[in-house]
C-alpha cells in the first residue's frame, strides 16, 4: 500500500501526540525531487547510527529529547531545530521517546 503524501496547500497537523507517541511509527510527509519533509519517530534508548544524506537536512523537534552527533553533540528538545550541511555525518540518539521533523533539500 502506498503512503499518502501531503498535497500542495493541504494542513499536517504535527501538534504533540502524548501519550501515543510510544506506539508511533515514522511518517513521510511529502516526498518529491527536490524536497522531503518527514515525522521521524525514534523511540527512547534507540539510536539511528551514523549516516550521511545527499542533501541539506533540518531536524527540528516537536516532543521527547534527542540528541544529534556530528562533530559534537547537539541536545534537542521540543522547540529546537538544527541545520547540516548536504553530506555530514550524523547520528540521532532518543534520551526518551521523540518526534522530529526531518527536512532534506536537494539540489
Amino acid at each position: 500500500m502506498a503512503l499518502k503524501h501531503a498535497e500542495p496547500g493541504e494542513v499536517v497537523h504535527l501538534r504533540p501526540m502524548g501519550a501515543a507517541l510510544s506506539s508511533a511509527k515514522t511518517s513521510a510527509l511529502v516526498k518529491s525531487e527536490r524536497f522531503e519533509a518527514v515525522r521521524l519517530i525514534v523511540p527512547g534508548g534507540t539510536t539511528i547510527p551514523s549516516h550521511k544524506v545527499e542533501g541539506f537536512i533540518t531536524l527540528l523537534c516537536l516532543e521527547g529529547h534527542a540528541v544529534l552527533a556530528t562533530k559534537r553533540e547537539i541536545e534537542l528538545r521540543p522547540g529546537d531545530w538544527v541545520y547540516l550541511e548536504r553530506g555530514a555525518s550524523h547520528s540521532v540518539r532518543a534520551v526518551e521517546d521523540s518526534a522530529l521533523l526531518l527536512t532534506i533539500l536537494f539540489d
